[in-house]
């Protein structure tokens, strides 16, 4: 008589001996380093990713994501362990999906699932029983449970039964050379016991160390209060630095000293505002999801309030800069030094220089800005190039606004060249130089 091997125990041996084959929808920043990880400890893995550049670029094994090392993709490529595709019919391949697509927001900052819904549909055609579907993308909690499982469940197979479901939200730090994919602590909630018991196998078999949690709405729960913490804290920092600037105080004193005490306090800095693909959103996914229950989110509220407040104080602040020098902002030329949300990135998604430079544009300034990392930006309605940091451009520029504190630039020379230097992140530290005003 023939064993019948149900379809979760038969998962769990494929994900044990290494025969599993994984799929990752969306091959960026998240997915293409989690591939990665997953190849190198045996697996073989499918990217799929709507943007036939990046599948090619793949397949060649080529590397465009800074955290993968450009040795490693290759090698893995050319020993068949990662390849990429553009289609969804690679499906029934695969033993485990990962989802790693934006979850953005609207204009009137709600949430924006129409990533997750659409790759989710593509699933469900062609769904089998075997198979785990796991959701890294950030969203409010009950994502998982009520969006994707209604649309999983139209293939007619059943959860926990046939195929699982579980959140496991992703924890990237772009640029971190000290915490990657493989060391970072991976939560894990799944859509029943089933469920989890098959993703916490899965992401055991490549991350340090997993923390599960009692269901994937908690898990989805973690990673936006996460956000939300930073989030808060930087506009906290932000406040003060309003607050100083009133009452003619450095702020950057101010937390250097604030920060020096051993216990009960946690660095956080100021800046033009907040950028990349986590605090200027995710914060709002909570907070959306929070007026279903009746419930508003305060903080979260004020803290997104006073963070957008940002880059229009910078450029009051360039103003007061420049009358002082006796140059109105109208007409005046005003160089950004960085247009990418973090220094020593190529990133510039939800950059606050993005508005800052369409906010000195709007009051009548000259803008042009140099970032050797992002040497094109195109985003909100800015389309712009960057230009070369030439010792003609510092000298005739009205004003220097150092938005991204970048490694690669000299500030020395910066400083010695230019008239003056507004600097947003204190990238000057260090130098004496009567001609430098910091935020």
């Amino acid at each position: 008589m023939q064993t019948v091997v149900d379809p979760k125990t038969l998962l769990l041996k494929r994900i044990e001996d290494k025969t599993a084959v994984v799929g990752v929808v969306g091959m960026g920043y998240v997915g293409l380093p989690f591939a990665v990880e997953k190849a190198k400890v045996g697996y073989r893995v499918v990217g799929i990713d709507r943007s036939a550049k990046r599948v090619e670029m793949i397949n060649q094994g080529h590397n465009y994501i800074g955290d993968v090392k450009d040795e490693d993709l290759r090698e893995l490529v050319a020993q068949g362990l990662i390849r990429a595709t553009t289609g969804f019919e690679v499906v029934p391949e695969l033993d485990v999906v990962v989802i790693a697509v934006p979850t953005p927001l609207t204009k009137n900052l709600v949430p924006d699932l129409q990533y997750v819904e659409g790759v989710t549909r593509e699933i469900a055609r062609y769904l089998r029983p075997g198979q785990l579907v796991s959701l890294e993308s950030t969203t409010y909690p009950g994502t998982t449970e009520e969006v994707m499982l209604p649309i999983l469940e139209q293939s007619g197979l059943k959860l926990n039964q046939d195929f699982f479901l579980a959140h496991s939200p992703e924890r990237v730090d772009p640029g971190n050379a000290r915490y990657t994919t493989k060391n970072t602590n991976k939560v894990v909630g799944g859509v029943g016991p089933e469920s989890l018991e098959v993703a916490v196998a899965f992401y055991s078999k490549t991350i340090d160390h997993v923390v599960p949690v009692s269901s994937a709405k908690a898990a989805e729960m973690v990673k936006v209060f996460e956000n939300t913490f930073r989030a808060v804290n930087i506009a906290l920092v932000n406040e003060l630095t309003l607050l100083c600037d009133r009452m003619d105080l450095n702020v950057w004193e101010v937390l250097d000293a604030a920060f020096t005490k051993p216990f009960g306090i946690m660095p956080f800095y100021p800046g033009p505002g907040v950028g990349g693909h986590c605090i200027p959103l995710d914060p709002h996914y909570l907070e959306w999801k929070a007026k279903e229950y009746n419930f508003n989110t305060h903080f979260i509220n004020l803290a997104g309030e006073i963070n957008r407040k940002m880059p229009e104080f910078t450029v009051d602040k360039a103003a007061r800069v420049l009358s002082q020098h006796g140059k109105p902002l109208q007409g005046a030329k005003v160089v950004l030094l960085g247009m990418a949300y973090k220094a020593n990135l190529d990133d510039y998604r939800e950059s606050p220089a993005i508005e800052v430079f369409k906010l000195l544009q709007k009051r009548g300034a000259e803008v042009v800005f140099h970032d050797s990392w992002t040497p094109h930006v195109e985003e909100h309605g800015l389309v712009a190039d960057s230009v070369e940091l030439t010792d003609e451009l510092l000298q005739n520029a009205d004003l220097v606004i150092i938005t991204t504190n970048h490694k690669n630039v000299d500030y020395a020379r910066v400083v010695a060249l230019s008239k003056v230097v507004l600097d947003t992140r204190y990238a000057t530290r260090g130098l004496k130089a009567d001609n430098v005003v910091l935020l």
